[in-house]
């Protein structure tokens, strides 16, 4: 169950506390009494910032009698300043493997549109990535004939959008609709936090309530941006049929890739010598240190939201190769 250790209210509906009480003393009362030397909290962002918290409470409140470390486990990649968090590379191929098969619906109906929503609420790593391994992919498998419904250009990403690169769905529209009228479909990639902002602007001035969670964030699911592009960028395209598939929960339930074992293992190594030494800290590769070294990175310097680098060579090629840019 997740929960806010400052978020008194939400902690007393859930019951871990009673009216009064105060979670990250009752939290840590309860890891004293227990004899816990070691907390090792597995998670991103909201995870780690909450270790953060309740590191600082212990050592103020008393004496850092308990370590905490982090290990940065999320599939979207977007906890400051991390190089890279566990499970991010098995996800995007993952995502890949998910899109090999949800494609072959793109011949299944005339003008078909072909939503794939990657996770990643702040950061559009996963979604750039899970297209950049689908387009890898793509490249190995061997057609018949153009003259087939389904070929290269039919199985294709048409458009990946995520939320650190501007949308004009007008001029994507129509960028897409030239696709959709020469090859009967359109597939598009998009990341679940793209146009959150937009459609949360509409909902605002509607009047509508905007759902969110414990944590603040615009609850996804309820808001729902699939549905949202669906709508809209049908309309303009001309599509006939209109699917929107999910690849999150398949991507991250995966087991662990070579890479992210490789760089589980080795956070895993110095976690054990942090917690030994009593350093709290979350375990990564600090990409803010010269050489990106792994180590326990100073709570306080945690932050989520991490906006994925556009101008990486392999991103911008993926743009310039399906006409985006």
């Amino acid at each position: 169950m997740i929960c806010q250790l400052t978020n008194v209210a939400d902690c007393i509906k859930r019951g871990y506390v009673k009216e009064g009480g105060t979670p990250l003393e009752v939290a840590s009362q309860t890891l004293l009494a227990d004899d816990v030397n070691v907390v090792h909290t597995i998670g991103g962002d909201d995870t780690n910032t909450q270790a953060a918290v309740l590191s600082k409470y212990l050592l103020e409140k008393h004496g850092g009698k308990v370590t905490v470390v982090g290990m940065p486990k999320t599939i979207d990649n977007d906890v400051v300043p991390i190089k890279q968090t566990f499970g991010a590379d098995t996800a995007a191929r993952q995502g890949a493997i998910f899109f090999t098969n949800v494609v072959s619906e793109s011949t299944a109906n005339p003008r078909m549109l072909v939503l794939h929503e990657c996770m990643g609420r702040d950061s559009g790593f996963l979604t750039a990535r899970t297209a950049y391994y689908y387009r890898e992919s793509l490249q190995e498998m061997t057609f018949a004939s153009s003259l087939f419904p389904s070929h290269r250009q039919s199985r294709d990403v048409h458009a990946v959008w995520i939320p650190e690169v501007k949308l004009d769905l007008l001029a994507e529209g129509a960028r897409l609709k030239k696709i959709m009228d020469e090859y009967g479909c359109v597939n598009v990639f998009f990341g679940e936090g793209t146009g959150v902002e937009e459609i949360v602007r509409d909902m605002e001035a509607k009047g509508e309530e905007v759902p969110r969670d414990a944590f603040g964030h615009v609850t996804l699911a309820k808001v729902n941006p699939g549905a949202y592009f669906s709508k809209r960028l049908a309309e303009v395209v001309g599509a006939e049929k209109t699917i929107v598939q999910k690849s999150g929960y398949f991507a991250r339930s995966a087991a662990a890739n070579e890479f992210d074992r490789a760089l589980i293992g080795a956070c895993a190594k110095e976690a054990v010598r942090s917690a030994i030494d009593g350093i709290s800290g979350c375990m990564g590769e600090d990409e803010e240190k010269e050489g990106a070294p792994i180590r326990p990175i100073e709570f306080e310097r945690i932050k989520g939201g991490k906006a994925f680098d556009v101008s990486q060579e392999w991103f911008q090629k993926t743009l310039k190769d399906i006409g985006q840019v």
